[in-house]
């Protein structure tokens, strides 16, 4: 072989294996790069756009994650799938992740934001409620006396028999529209405030006690119809349909914020939130399942750039001023901090009470 063609066949070769040694290197992780790696979790079904906003998908890929996430309700994630093929769990509620964590082998759970319940309604229904007394506006904030609306559900008080009614002249039940108990954790917390104020403003900590207000807590659900499964159904109902299906619907505090401060008209004037007093607090529980999971938790809790992107999702986060400094940024008036929440009951407790409540669906299904 010509000399100098020797010489270019050893350049050439040895470029190559520099060429492969250096997309080695940058595959690991090398030269600035990062290795990413595949995080799989099932999530409440209202958590699934914030994972598919591309701004989040492109800093968990800085980060080193490729999150491939699976809509279910919090207490389908807890009962009805096998966690051991997937990295986390991320429920809406404590008792979810509680069961959880009792049920499989887990890391310890983070809490990267929280959201309280609250109910999307319109102006002419608070008026018809402030009227009657059962609702108040402190600081423009308005707020529902939960034990007073229990009063109305228990004697099934049609909207046409409240004082000023004429703003909805309605022959309906007044009861609040919320997701299916059965699969939900937005109805679950519901129904957790609820039974705390039938109990007497107290947490429901027995079958006894849950036994003395389960015909009224029945009616909350029953008397609503058809419900979705999923967080969103009702919300997209309440912005689309509006006052002529659902007038007050449970939802989270984070839905109503996050499209508010859009800005693209889906929030009209006549859209307003109403606090229950006293309220719940929806923690959104992130439990790792592997070293992957939890390592995902950590950065979801932690990392800066994914703090402000929950908060544009309306979550309150553990950062000091962030959601109060997006809100009013946004012109979006809500109060700064929940005052007056209290806990859900232990899971087998609001699992017991939403078995009872599926036993009364069966039953109405039977009769019909």
């Amino acid at each position: 072989m010509n000399p100098a063609r020797r010489v270019l066949t050893f350049v050439l070769a040895g470029l190559l294996v520099v060429g492969v040694a250096v997309g080695i290197f940058i595959a690991a992780g090398g030269g600035g790069g990062k290795s990413v790696v595949t995080v799989t979790g099932l999530s409440g079904s209202e958590k699934v756009p914030f994972f598919q906003d591309t701004r989040v998908v492109k800093r968990l890929h800085d980060l080193g994650f490729d999150v491939q996430v699976e809509p279910a309700g919090s207490r389908e994630i807890a009962t009805k799938f096998d966690l051991t093929k997937y990295d986390f769990a991320f429920p809406a509620g404590v008792p979810a992740a509680q069961e959880i964590k009792n049920s499989y082998k887990t890391l310890p759970p983070y809490t990267p934001f929280y959201t309280p319940m609250v109910i999307a309604t319109f102006k002419p229904i608070v008026d018809i409620l402030v009227a009657n007394g059962v609702a108040h506006k402190e600081s423009g904030v308005y707020t529902l006396d939960v034990k007073k609306y229990l009063d109305l559900v228990r004697n099934d008080v049609h909207w046409t028999k409240l004082k000023g009614s004429s703003a909805y002249p309605v022959d309906r039940s007044v009861v609040i529209t919320s997701t299916d108990v059965r699969t939900s954790n937005s109805a679950a917390m519901y129904l957790g405030l609820a039974s705390y104020v039938a109990n007497g403003n107290d947490t429901v900590q027995s079958r006894a006690q849950a036994n003395a207000i389960m015909p009224l807590m029945t009616q909350l659900f029953l008397r609503q119809g058809f419900v979705s499964s999923t967080s969103e159904q009702p919300f997209d109902d309440y912005l689309t349909i509006g006052i002529g299906k659902s007038p007050m619907v449970m939802i989270y505090e984070a839905q109503f914020v996050a499209r508010a401060a859009l800005h693209d008209g889906s929030i009209r004037p006549n859209m307003v939130l109403m606090y229950p007093a006293p309220t719940m607090l929806s923690k959104h529980t992130f439990v790792p399942l592997t070293e992957n999971g939890d390592k995902l938790g950590q950065a979801l809790t932690t990392d800066d750039k994914l703090g402000e992107l929950e908060v544009e999702y309306g979550f309150r986060t553990a950062k000091p001023g962030a959601f109060s400094r997006f809100v009013k940024s946004r012109g979006v008036h809500v109060p700064d901090s929940i005052v007056n929440a209290v806990d859900p009951p232990s899971y087998e407790t609001l699992e017991y009470m939403i078995k009872r409540i599926e036993t009364a669906y069966k039953q109405q299904e039977e009769n019909r």
